[in-house]
């Protein structure tokens, strides 16, 4: 736009700028929206509160108003707030101060308040000059070592004062109480929790950095609402400690009274978060003069200070579960919408449960950092006088000579410097003691506090040296806030006709399962390896403990129930969900959370027992080289100890566990490249303790590496994978059946390129390869890159691999092809749409 300025002064002229409207319009309104965002409506992660909230506390912290204290009026607590720190007006202050000391609004109240601060049936405070207030003493854990330069700084409104712009915070106050508020274009709304199941999780958190969502939640079972109530179902709670979002049922609790004659009552003692009671009795009342719900003869709100009671009385002839149900649907339940939305370094951010508590882990991490440094500063500057006066103590005679051969105090201080190298502040103490420190008594005590002050500088310097040191004193003192605060859970859950189990939870997904020879499990999602072409180096698939290798990678699906066979020939059974997931980068969790394994005793075989069907069997092979059947039936019922699968010689162990149904070939493939087929009735069906029957015949050091089940029309190729990363494909059609108990064919030439063999599969053409390696890399390639040849060859080079590392093991994702273009339809019909 254009504008005439010839008619203004030079000076105000050049002040002029031509700017669009719609621009100018655009910018200021998003200035005024942050303002509100970050100056009013929403919380900080780290101490949960917001401006206003924290403004009132620091302001009562500075005033002394503290738990200890005695009750000073709310209009002198809001006078100061105002006056000092958050210039908005009175009664935003006061709603404020009262919400905080609301046992009602807040699970664990900030304030002590004297007086009436409102209540449930929806009744205002009383006015600021009637009431009285102090902090209550949990809110002075959120303040504590304030004075310590824990905390950055800001001046005031006016430049006057200075103001925190964040507390301490020795709790995750930001779940524990919650939140609420309206800004320009977005909300927040966060439940309050119990102190305790918080706390647990935040530990949970430091001892697991990996921990899920669902292992948090072993801990923080759901929101804990001041009025109790009930929760119904789970499966909101998980998708809003999950996502940061979700829609969370809350239902009162009552119970149905009989009466001696003949008619029933529902007395109502618990209420959903935020119902107004008088409301809600109001509206049942006009709904039964309105004639929407019929039999109910009588409603009474018999509640007082030690409780809430509605009673609801019913005529003789109602039916009870109809009208419980009618009240349910239109007066008892409410929906709490979770919006986990709260400032992250200023900017607003909807936060997991995980990612809320990591936050508040960063903070209280430079909360204890900044109070070791400030600490140990002062015990330097303590022990530093310490040691002045010590050698004064030492050298007692000469120390007063000089002091009285001085003429004034000043000449004293440099004689002194000059004598034993004294630094200005010590020199300084050692002028002013008095002669009854020179006592032995005295000296003692100087001494004593010297090992105190230099103890607790060795401790200072330890927890700013090490992370784990600084987080294990973060970890005890939630602990020490449990202790002090902890109450019992209020909110219960409830059943619901939908309710979900945690298996209902668990995404339905397929998954890389990866163990290694320590006994070191974890899970990852499929669909983080994307396929790569023949020959690459893969990506890191775990961050591998040193001395330890990987052993074992095979996919799963996380609904599955898994059979997991060991080298010592037993089996335990595991539900795939069970195993925890982790980042590819992780390291993984120790089976021995899982399985009951023994010293040395390891995961060599997994079988899916959704593959099960009616008459088929379980085929086994040993390094050995014995091969034995038996019925899928007896392993049905398998204890959480494990029951044995295999009797095994000594030195002999289970290395494959296929199922078959009776019409299959099983091929045996051995570390020096043979491999030997026959019909697999060959070895009869045995009980679990039998040994079995000869499979192959081996030479010299050779030993069993796999075995595949092949029919007799299949398409597949048998892939052969060896140690050094080279493998191939080769047609099961060209090995022949023999008879078991022979040496069998080769199958791939071993020596010094290749290695020994590490492992067999039958694959189609369109199956995916997930290849790991001992050292913790892993790739994902599509089987038809893997040239397909005759037996007897050397192969190609599948995974290049670095230094000494080998090829750990091998499994197959099946039918990617069809995945991959269920994708792209998927993908196409969403542009479209």
């Amino acid at each position: 736009m254009s504008s005439d300025t010839s008619d203004l002064p030079n000076e105000v002229a050049e002040r002029v700028r031509n700017v669009r409207v719609e621009d100018e319009m655009e910018q200021s309104y998003i200035d005024y929206a942050m303002s509100v965002i970050a100056g009013r409506a929403l919380p900080d992660v780290r101490d949960g509160l917001k401006p206003v909230h924290r403004r009132i506390l620091y302001a009562m912290h500075r005033s002394g108003i503290t738990s200890g204290a005695s009750h000073r009026k709310s209009s002198n607590i809001v006078g100061d707030t105002m006056g000092d720190f958050h210039p908005h007006g009175d009664k935003s202050i006061y709603d404020a101060l009262a919400r905080m000391a609301q046992e009602f609004s807040m699970r664990y109240p900030l304030v002590d308040g004297q007086g009436n601060f409102g209540s449930v049936d929806g009744d205002p405070p009383a006015a600021m000059r009637y009431t009285e207030a102090r902090m209550a003493p949990i809110a002075e854990e959120l303040l504590a070592d304030i004075d310590m330069d824990t905390v950055d700084w800001q001046s005031n409104y006016d430049d006057r004062l200075q103001e925190p712009e964040v507390l301490p915070s020795a709790f995750p106050n930001l779940l524990v109480n919650g939140s609420s508020g309206i800004a320009v274009g977005m909300s927040t709304n966060i439940p309050p929790h119990n102190l305790g199941e918080v706390i647990d999780a935040t530990v949970e958190l430091i001892e697991n950095p990996d921990a899920t969502v669902e292992d948090l939640m072993e801990h923080v079972k759901g929101p804990d609402f001041p009025t109790g109530a009930n929760i119904v179902g789970r499966n909101a709670v998980h998708a809003a400690y999950k996502t940061g979002r979700g829609r969370i049922r809350v239902r009162a609790e009552f119970e149905v009274e009989e009466r001696e004659n003949g008619s029933d009552r529902i007395v109502i003692t618990e209420l959903p978060y935020q119902t107004n009671k008088a409301r809600m009795v109001e509206k049942i009342a006009d709904a039964v003069n309105e004639g929407s719900i019929e039999g109910i003869r009588d409603l009474r709100d018999e509640s007082d200070r030690d409780g809430i009671r509605v009673v609801v009385e019913l005529k003789q002839n109602a039916m009870t579960e109809v009208v419980k149900n009618q009240l349910i649907e239109g007066y008892l339940e409410k929906t709490f919408g979770v919006i986990n939305l709260a400032l992250v370094n200023g900017e607003p951010k909807v936060l997991s449960l995980k990612e809320t508590l990591r936050h508040y882990l960063d903070h209280r991490k430079d909360v204890v950092r900044r109070r070791s440094q400030y600490e140990l500063a002062e015990k330097e500057d303590r022990a530093h006088i310490l040691e002045g006066r010590l050698t004064a103590l030492e050298n007692a005679d000469d120390v007063v000579d000089i002091i009285q051969d001085a003429e004034d105090r000043d000449e004293a201080k440099a004689d002194l410097q000059t004598a034993y190298d004294f630094s200005d502040e010590q020199v300084d103490h050692i002028v002013r003691m008095q002669l009854g420190s020179l006592t032995s008594m005295e000296a003692a005590e100087i001494e004593d506090e010297y090992e105190e002050v230099q103890a607790r500088i060795d401790r200072l310097e330890t927890i700013l040296g090490s992370e784990s040191e600084l987080l294990s004193v973060i970890k005890e003192e939630l602990l020490e806030v449990k202790e002090e605060y902890d109450d019992d859970r209020r909110t219960s859950f409830i059943e619901n006709t939908d309710e979900v189990t945690r298996e209902d939870l668990i995404a339905e997904e397929d998954v890389v399962v990866v163990v290694t020879e320590q006994d070191y499990v974890k899970r990852m999602p499929v669909s983080q390896f994307d396929a790569q072409n023949r020959g690459g180096k893969g990506i890191i698939g775990g961050d591998i403990k040193e001395g330890d290798r990987v052993s074992k990678v095979f996919r799963a699906n996380t609904h599955d129930y898994l059979l997991c066979f060991t080298n010592h020939g037993q089996v335990y059974r595991l539900k795939a969900y069970e195993i925890p997931e982790m980042s590819r980068t992780a390291r993984g969790k120790s089976a021995i959370n899982l399985l009951d394994l023994d010293d040395g005793e390891e995961i060599t075989a997994v079988v899916n027992t959704d593959d099960f069907e009616d008459d088929e069997c379980l085929s086994m092979v040993t390094r050995d080289g014995y091969v034995k059947r038996t019925d899928t039936e007896e392993f049905d019922n398998i204890l959480s100890t494990g029951i044995i699968a295999a009797k095994l010689e000594d030195g002999d162990e289970l290395v494959d566990v296929k199922v078959t149904d009776g019409t299959k070939d099983l091929l045996i493939a051995t570390a020096n490249g043979m491999s030997i087929r026959f019909d697999e009735s060959e070895a009869r069906a045995m009980g679990r303790n039998a040994r079995g029957v000869h499979g192959v015949e081996l030479r010299g050091d050779d030993e069993v590496v796999g075995m595949v089940a092949a029919a007799d029309d299949t398409d597949e190729n048998l892939l052969t994978v060896t140690e050094r990363g080279y493998g191939k494909r080769t047609p099961l059609t060209e090995y022949r059946r023999q008879s078991r108990n022979g040496y069998g064919l080769m199958d791939i030439k071993t020596g010094d390129r290749n290695g020994s063999v590490t492992s067999v599969k039958a694959v189609a053409p369109d199956d995916d390869l997930i290849i790991m390696s001992r050292d913790g890399q892993i790739m994902r390639i599509r089987a038809d890159d893997i040239s397909e040849v005759g037996r007897n060859t050397m192969g190609v080079k599948v995974m290049e691999l670095e230094g000494a590392d080998q090829v750990a093991s091998v499994d197959v994702v099946p039918d990617a092809g069809d995945e991959v273009e269920q994708e792209a339809e998927i993908d196409a019909t969403e542009a479209a749409e």
